[in-house]
């Protein structure tokens, strides 16, 4: 009992620390990590309410280009290196791109993002989509946003003259851990990709896979580089083993699990947007437990590969958890 009263010490005490303006250490994290979770999670909310109030992002996301990818992420159905029932198809047309973003406009979603396979579009795949994005953004009212991969910050300043106002590009893990995850390319890449993306005037969507295999540690330090970065949008999406990849023997995080590293992350990143990515249709109560623990953004509708949850459903839930879209 005494020892379980000094772990509700600390953590109100950083809690109270990081109110007035302190940003916590990995030492700090790592001690967060063997917290009681209740009193842990309910810290986490309260940093969440100080800093960001009831205000909530959600997104969608648009498998824009699917499968046949060149790399080889060790988790990804979208891999040319592994055998998946994941669809295979080129960039989709113009039509079908906006129609999606229309539509979820429509629905009081605030972010539509673009997501293709593969290591980086082409030039001739950057021109196409900076034609549909240019178009979608005049018969829709909503923020593009897009995932190309790699690109440079040539192709980054034009998809943001067509009218992207963010990128995404997960670290997904550690640098310690990257090279066990993905080897056709590396944690640098995507750290020089993210600063490129920045000089061109594009924030950033930047977070991880969590399920890997990889450990409390390797998180922490996965978001303390994110943090370094000055990104404020963070997918935490939990691993969905898919069948024909080299993860598809891994064990499904629990609800318990994600709230922990929800509740971590609030902690390390106080003013963020902690997004529940993918993964969260696998939850029994569909997130609802991280968004009381910290979380405060969501990517709803299908994911890429994978079922998500409706809009509509998601409004609900968030209109019943007293967060304003």
């Amino acid at each position: 009992m005494n020892k379980e009263m000094k772990t509700e010490d600390f953590v109100f005490e950083l809690k109270n620390k990081i109110i007035e303006g302190y940003l916590i250490n990995k030492s700090e994290a790592l001690k967060l990590a063997k917290a009681d979770l209740e009193c842990l999670c309910r810290a986490a909310n309260e940093i969440r309410k100080y800093f960001c109030g009831n205000y909530f992002d959600l997104c969608t996301i648009i498998n824009a280009k699917s499968g046949k990818c060149s790399e080889n992420c060790k988790y990804c159905a979208q891999s040319a290196f592994y055998h998946t029932m994941a669809e295979e198809y080129p960039l989709l047309d113009k039509e079908e791109i906006i129609r999606q973003g229309k539509y979820n406009s429509e629905r009081g979603v605030g972010r539509y993002s673009l997501v293709t396979s593969g290591r980086c579009l082409n030039n001739a795949e950057i021109e196409r989509m900076c034609d549909s994005i240019s178009d979608l953004k005049k018969e829709a009212d909503i923020e593009v946003c897009a995932s190309f991969g790699l690109l440079d910050e040539e192709s980054f300043e034009k998809i943001k003259k067509a009218g992207v106002s963010r990128i995404h590009n997960n670290l997904e893990t550690s640098r310690n851990n990257f090279p066990n995850i993905c080897t056709t390319h590396g944690y640098d890449d995507k750290v020089s990709a993210i600063k490129a993306a920045k000089r061109a005037g594009l924030t950033v969507c930047s977070g991880g896979i969590m399920g890997l295999g990889e450990s409390m540690e390797d998180r922490i330090d996965m978001v303390l580089d994110i943090r370094d970065l000055g990104i404020r949008s963070i997918p935490v999406n939990m691993l969905n083993p898919i069948p024909g990849t080299p993860y598809e023997d891994n064990q499904r995080l629990t609800v318990s699990d994600m709230r922990r590293i929800v509740a971590i992350f609030r902690f390390i990143v106080p003013d963020g947007f902690i997004r529940l990515a993918g993964g969260r249709g696998l939850m029994e109560d569909k997130g609802r437990k991280c968004f009381e623990s910290g979380a405060n953004a969501a990517i709803s509708g299908d994911m890429l590969t994978t079922a998500g949850i409706t809009i509509e459903n998601d409004m609900k839930m968030l209109k019943e958890l007293g967060f304003e879209l």
